[in-house]
C-alpha cells in the first residue's frame, strides 16, 4: 500500500473530483468582449451627435408618393414609365401634381446621359414653377478598385475621348 492515496475515515479518497465549475475563463472571456463591444460601439454610430433645436412651424415631409422623371441614356424622356415629348413633360407633371405645388419630383438621369440633356429638363421644370426637384443616385459602388486606384490625370483623356498625347504636345 505504499503507491496507495491515503484514505479519510469516511471512505473518501484524498483526490477527490472536483464538483465546482472554474468560473475564472467565463469571466477573462466575458471582460474581453465586454471591451471590445464598448471600444466598437461609439464607431456604429454615423454623423456626428448633435443637439437638435425644437421648432413649432415645421411642416412635416410630404407623405405622398413623388413624380419620377427619367433621362435615358439616349436622352429620351419618360414619366413614370410613359415616354413622353419633352415639351409635353411640364404640362404632364403640372397634371399629376394637381394643386399640391410642394410634391417632390424624382429626377432619374442615366448614367451614361448626356449631362447638359439632364440639366435641360432640370432647367424646363425649374422655370416653370416644379422647384421641389431632387435627382437620384445609385449609392452602391460599381466602380472596380483598379478604376479608383489610376491616377486622374491618365484617366480623363480616356474618358474625354481626346488622344492620350494631345495633353503633352511639346511647343
Amino acid at each position: 500500500m505504499a503507491g496507495m492515496p491515503t484514505r479519510f475515515k469516511n471512505g473518501d479518497s484524498l483526490y477527490q473530483p472536483l464538483s465546482e465549475i472554474n468560473v475564472t475563463p467565463l469571466v477573462d472571456v466575458m471582460l474581453v468582449l465586454l471591451i471590445i463591444f464598448m471600444v466598437t460601439a461609439p464607431l456604429l454610430a454615423k454623423g456626428m451627435k448633435v443637439n437638435l433645436p425644437q421648432s413649432k412651424a415645421a411642416q412635416p415631409l410630404n407623405p405622398k408618393e413623388p413624380i419620377v422623371v427619367i433621362v435615358s441614356k439616349d436622352g429620351k424622356v419618360a414619366l413614370g414609365s410613359d415616354e413622353v415629348a419633352p415639351d409635353q413633360l411640364v404640362a404632364l407633371v403640372r397634371a399629376a401634381m394637381g394643386d399640391d405645388l410642394s410634391r417632390v419630383v424624382h429626377l432619374r438621369g442615366d448614367k451614361e446621359a448626356n449631362y447638359g440633356e439632364v440639366i435641360a429638363v432640370m432647367d424646363r421644370l425649374a422655370m416653370n414653377g416644379i422647384t421641389h426637384l431632387a435627382i437620384l443616385t445609385d449609392s452602391r459602388s460599381k466602380v472596380p478598385a483598379a478604376a479608383i486606384a489610376a491616377p486622374a490625370s491618365a484617366a480623363a483623356p480616356a474618358a474625354s475621348g481626346a488622344p492620350a498625347a494631345a495633353g503633352g504636345a511639346a511647343k
